[in-house]
């Protein structure tokens, strides 16, 4: 029998639904700025700067602050850690759908 799954499984700096979606638009794009987040998810601006500063506060989120010209620029980019994180996040949800017995659940 397999041993049960815990909910303290899933990352729950992660399992956020903000948190996951940067995470998972980080994962496969090497360095975002900002706004091109802010944009793709539809975040506002306090919304995604505390989402991203959870993150960065578990180390799985660098946030490099710079200037373009004259103007304000800041991209943010996945560490090895949160990468890491994002790839068990993900294998834990693996495991929970590749369960036996799970698809004899699904009542659909």
């Amino acid at each position: 029998m397999n041993e049960p799954l815990k909910p303290d499984h899933l990352d729950a700096v992660i399992h956020e639904r903000v948190r996951l979606a940067i995470v998972a638009a980080l994962a496969v794009s090497p360095e975002l700025s900002f706004s091109e987040l802010k944009a793709m998810l539809g975040l506002t601006d306090g919304n995604l700067s505390a989402h991203s500063r959870t993150l960065e506060e578990a180390g799985y989120l660098v946030v490099d602050k710079s200037f373009q010209g004259r103007r304000p620029h800041t991209a943010m980019r996945l560490t090895l850690k949160g990468r890491k994180a994002f790839e068990r996040y993900l294998g834990t949800l693996r495991q929970i759908i590749d369960r036996p017995g799970a698809a004899a659940n699904d009542s659909s």
